[in-house]
């Protein structure tokens, strides 16, 4: 398969400071990524890897997307639109299980449109049994490498219900 537009410009980037960029994303605002100016940063800057990550880490991770590139994630969101067609009959159902929903608050996916959701009672609406939502302060997407210990302590509070 022919690598796209941003595929190649992620070649051009590195998929080191591609990885660097995503890993260490604390912005809830829109990512926004434009033609031959990806992150809006100049190359030459070094992006700080907080302590939770290691050099060691991000060039593990360096090397498989060295390997198969960055197209299978990209055709996660090249197909939004295809794969809420494929799930239109799901439209309107309901998750009716005991659920608890865990997000960081500077994650762009909780900000761009998930938070009103929520507060809105959009999400209990279609998960009837939400018995808790936690945002945590200061977190980002990579919520469960952020703050594994608070993560687990969620987790087994909300297990220990049952």
């Amino acid at each position: 398969m022919e690598p796209g537009v941003i595929e190649t410009e992620f070649g051009e980037i590195g998929a080191d400071r591609v990885l660097k960029h995503f890993l260490t994303y604390h912005d809830p605002s829109s990512l926004l990524l434009t033609k031959k100016k990806a992150f809006g940063d100049d190359p030459a800057t070094l992006i700080a890897l907080p302590s939770r990550l290691s050099e060691e880490e991000v060039h593990y991770y360096t090397s498989k997307y060295k390997k198969t590139g960055f197209t299978g994630e990209l055709n996660y969101y090249r197909s939004l639109d295809r794969n809420w067609g494929l799930t239109a009959s799901f439209t309107g159902c309901q998750i009716k299980v005991p659920t608890m929903f865990i997000v960081g608050d500077q994650d762009l996916t909780y900000n761009a449109p998930t938070k009103e959701f929520i507060q809105s009672g959009g999400l209990k609406k279609f998960v009837p049994l939400l018995e808790d939502v936690a945002v945590m302060e200061g977190v980002g997407h990579f919520i469960h490498e952020e703050k594994p210990d608070e993560i687990n302590q969620h987790i087994y509070n909300f297990f220990r219900n049952f």
